[in-house]
């Protein structure tokens, strides 16, 4: 998901008017941590890891931790391209491993990866409205909206299937169905 800082995260919505919220520029100068995800669309069940930077050791932590909240005969990972997936240290461990398969996405198709919908349920479930001052608030707000995901988990279900999708053909605005030009 990226770093996250201790800091105040704006709330619900803006609003218009003399009465709308405010808050004060916070520049979370208070401590970070990164935060590694793992997450199953078929029963919807999440595991986080937290640590201080983003490097191979962490990610092969979560490696670790996927193997045993996830049991299974084999594993099909599918990750973006992220340099840490690629390094030395996570492909000797994933060589430890055989039951362990990876499978990349392609380059600049996040939208194909299902854990980026989930990261914005947690930062919602986690962080929306919240002001932390130290790393351990930030932590316990992660670690309870995980639990409460998983407490309360559902299968991801994509929202548009293949077939209700338009075909575009010859450009913009063209629809194959009923071929009208939307100028």
């Amino acid at each position: 998901m990226g770093p996250l800082a201790v800091k105040t995260y704006p709330g619900e919505q803006w609003l218009p008017g003399p009465n709308r919220a405010t808050f004060e520029p916070d520049y979370g100068r208070r401590g970070k941590l990164w935060v590694f995800g793992a997450f199953e669309p078929a029963t919807g069940q999440a595991a986080l890891l937290l640590s201080p930077r983003r490097d191979s050791a962490s990610f092969v932590q979560l490696l670790e931790q996927v193997i045993i909240q996830f049991p299974s005969q084999r594993w099909l990972l599918i990750e973006d391209n992220l340099s840490i997936h690629t390094s030395r240290h996570v492909t000797l461990a994933l060589a430890a491993w055989p039951n362990v398969q990876v499978q990349f996405i392609p380059k600049y198709a996040c939208w194909l990866n299902l854990i980026e919908p989930w990261w914005k349920q947690l930062r919602s479930l986690a962080l929306k409205g919240r002001r932390f001052e130290n790393l351990d608030e930030l932590t316990l707000a992660l670690n309870n909206a995980l639990t409460y995901w998983n407490e309360h988990r559902h299968p991801y279900v994509w929202r548009k299937k293949p077939q209700e999708q338009t075909t575009i053909l010859g450009g913009f605005g063209v629809s194959h169905n009923n071929l009208s030009t939307a100028i």
